[in-house]
């Protein structure tokens, strides 16, 4: 099994515990000032992404030092997050996981959260994982997900303006072919009430966001 792990530039104290997730699969990808942060836990990333406009002279230096760094013109049609994003994807793991990516401007952080999309037409699992919260996007079909004492809260929130058909099974809350659209509450803040529950739907595309207070 092949896994990424990307760090972006967000909050050191929204980043999620990387032990938790680590395993001899993972390589590390970073982004801009997630580079400085991985090679401060002597993690040294495959890849770097930046323009780097987010450390200083003296911490760049320091880089520089460590790893190869790819410098990106700081006037650019995309985020650093979605350079390594977007490279991570042409390496065609089985799981891409990202850190460091929520906790900081509203912009970039909804804007990191909807570059999930990019793996619906892949066989790669991504997701975004910080503190609180592990958060994926699902196309229409029947998943498994398995109690998880760390993130007990699911939620589901439509990011197409409509979603049909969800079923959940083996929840608190559970729902039969029922119809959810932009703004609607109803499938948030759900827990499992055995081991394993079944969540399925027709069409749109889901968000699915498992969390903890």
């Amino acid at each position: 099994m092949k896994i990424f792990h990307i760090l972006a530039g967000g909050p050191v104290d929204h980043y999620a515990d990387f032990l938790y997730y680590e395993s001899d699969d993972v390589q590390w990808v970073a982004a801009d000032r997630g580079v400085f942060h991985l090679l401060q836990r002597n993690i040294m990333p495959v890849a770097a992404f930046g323009d780097y406009d987010s450390v200083s002279e003296e911490e760049l230096r320091w880089m520089r030092e460590q790893t190869t760094l790819h410098i990106m013109p700081k006037e650019k049609d995309e985020t650093d997050l979605e350079l390594a994003i977007t490279w991570a994807l042409k390496q065609k793991p089985d799981i891409i996981r990202i850190f460091g990516a929520t906790g900081g401007r509203l912009d970039h952080g909804l804007a990191n959260i909807q570059m999930l999309v990019k793996s619906l037409d892949t066989a790669i699992e991504m997701i975004l994982v910080d503190h609180k919260n592990e958060i994926s996007i699902k196309r229409a079909g029947t998943y498994v997900v398995e109690q998880n004492q760390r993130f007990p809260y699911i939620s589901f929130l439509p990011l197409t303006e409509t979603v049909t058909g969800i079923t959940l099974q083996g929840f608190k809350y559970p729902l039969h072919n029922q119809t959810i659209q932009w703004g609607s509450t109803l499938c948030v803040s759900n827990e499992l009430n055995s081991k394993k529950g079944t969540f399925s739907f027709r069409s749109g595309i889901l968000m699915v966001i498992s969390s903890t207070d």
